[in-house]
């Protein structure tokens, strides 16, 4: 039993730092797309903003731009950039642009 209880406390200390860190990861993320797609993803014209998109739909495209489905003038850059991306990253990037203001 303290063996398990030891090793649960290990786990949990161990862990802290990435804990601490979360709560900025989406955010930083996110901080990727601005140089095309604007400051928290309100564009000023020329690329689609991100803020306030579905986090579906923003899922959606990152995996068909990842997997090559998705082509056009934009597929040129982000496809190279979506592969660098894991699943959780994705997801973290579209919850942090849905809660984002839309552009007006």
């Amino acid at each position: 039993m303290k063996t398990a209880l030891f090793a649960a406390l290990a786990l949990t200390v161990a862990t802290a730092p990435v804990i601490a860190q979360d709560r900025h990861l989406a955010r930083n993320l996110a901080a990727n797309c601005a140089n095309c797609h604007g400051t928290n993803g309100v564009s000023q014209g020329g690329m689609p903003s991100l803020a306030g998109m579905d986090r579906t739909y923003f899922t959606a495209q990152m995996n068909a731009f990842k997997s090559g489905a998705r082509s056009g003038p934009a597929a040129t850059i982000m496809h190279q950039l979506a592969k660098g991306y894991n699943d959780e990253q994705i997801a973290l990037m579209a919850a942090y642009f849905s809660a984002q203001k839309p552009a007006k």
